[in-house]
């Protein structure tokens, strides 16, 4: 009798460990998942908006924002310092401003104009297909502005040089004057524009006044009047981004295998 009543109590406590670990691990897996839903509703129409498959002024339901994301881009993961595609890890679940702060995945960043301090070691970028081929970049930028850090996304054409639109999904800038860069007439102006010279550095830059026509003025995009510091805050985190500490490599090497 001891000895059954000793191995139920044996087995109900290996099964009680058991079922323990297995719900701890499916927490931890869906926390990840619902972290990164979260993320994908708040960014999702910036997403969207900036790759052109929606517009400033449509409204979608959240289940339509993550059907389009889905359904439309590609997330990857990229090693910045190779620019090479990372296969091993999950990009929907990675989150890239959680490994800037992490010091495992991260390293000390050059110094810069965009006031970076870390960079992770991999970034997330998505791919808008059309049959099989890249229509769209959307690499996501961050630096300082005026009062605050700006997060957002540029996207390029196909080519990687053209710009397609630019986004900013969280900043603390002043209303009506640098928090002008949500204003959808100023993001329109960014269309047409190039992201780099010929001989590939990064080149565009918000103007302190009014800019020429895209095919007059490739490189500049009319500043925001009385926002003076916000907008060289843009103009540093798009170069800094497009350029060798970011996604440079990564570009410069879909380049080559894009031309052949």
């Amino acid at each position: 009798m001891r000895h059954n009543l000793r191995h139920t109590l044996l087995f109900a406590t290996a099964l009680c460990v058991v079922c323990s670990l297995l719900v701890s691990g499916v927490t931890v897996a869906l926390r990840d998942r619902q972290r990164a839903n979260q993320e994908m509703l708040g960014q999702g129409r910036h997403l969207l908006a900036v790759a052109g498959l929606m517009t400033e002024s449509e409204s979608l339901a959240r289940d339509e924002i993550v059907q389009r994301v889905t359904a439309n881009l590609e997330p990857l993961l990229v090693d910045l310092r190779t620019g090479e595609i990372e296969r091993g890890m999950d990009p929907l679940t990675y989150d890239q401003r959680r490994a800037s702060g992490d010091p495992a995945r991260s390293v000390a960043a050059p110094e810069n104009a965009a006031q970076v301090r870390r960079l992770p070691k991999y970034g997330r970028i998505f791919l808008r297909k059309r049959g099989g081929a890249v229509e769209a970049i959307i690499l996501p930028i961050e630096g300082m502005g005026i009062y605050s850090t700006l997060y957002g996304y540029i996207a390029l054409d196909a080519d990687a040089r053209t710009i397609r639109g630019i986004t900013f999904y969280e900043h603390g800038e002043t209303p009506g004057l640098g928090a002008e860069i949500d204003n959808p007439e100023w993001k329109a102006k960014w269309r047409g524009r190039l992201a780099f010279d010929a001989t590939g550095t990064p080149r565009i830059a918000v103007a302190r006044g009014a800019a020429g026509p895209p095919a007059q003025d490739p490189f500049h995009v009319d500043g925001i009047s009385g926002a003076t510091i916000t907008g060289d805050g843009v103009t540093n985190a798009v170069r800094f981004w497009l350029g060798d500490a970011g996604f440079g490599p990564f570009l410069k090497r879909y380049r080559t295998e894009r031309n052949g």
